[in-house]
């Protein structure tokens, strides 16, 4: 694959079946969240809330928006070269995010830095 120019946007990675929940959240939550995330790409910081997530792991972050029915989070790992690695994508209702989400999490970040290491 042919080197990304200085200053392009960043391609998104997407773990699992992080895309496909992303794309059943309601259409203003997919609009903010997409919207932020196409922020990060060009190297703003996001529209939405968001915070870092060390329980995750080094470099994760996450991008959250709800409405009056659920709470909607997008975990991702910040650019690494020209990649930003969408890890899980879900949905919660009470304050505390669920261990099974943090779990998913984490394995799909521990499968990148596997992967980024047999390439280099």
């Amino acid at each position: 694959m042919k080197d990304r120019i200085q200053g392009q946007p960043a391609k998104i990675d997407w773990e699992g079946d992080s895309k496909e929940v992303l794309s059943s959240f309601p259409h203003d939550v997919k609009a903010t969240l997409g919207f932020s995330l196409r922020q990060i790409q060009i190297g703003n910081n996001p529209r939405c809330s968001h915070r870092p997530m060390t329980s995750v792991g080094k470099g994760v972050w996450e991008l959250k928006d709800g409405d009056e029915r659920t709470w909607y989070r997008l975990m991702y790992l910040t650019r690494i070269g020209d990649t930003i690695h969408v890890l899980h994508c879900f949905e919660k209702d009470s304050r505390k995010t669920d261990k099974r989400d943090l779990e998913v999490a984490k394995a799909r970040l521990k499968e990148i830095r596997l992967r980024l290491l047999d390439t280099k």
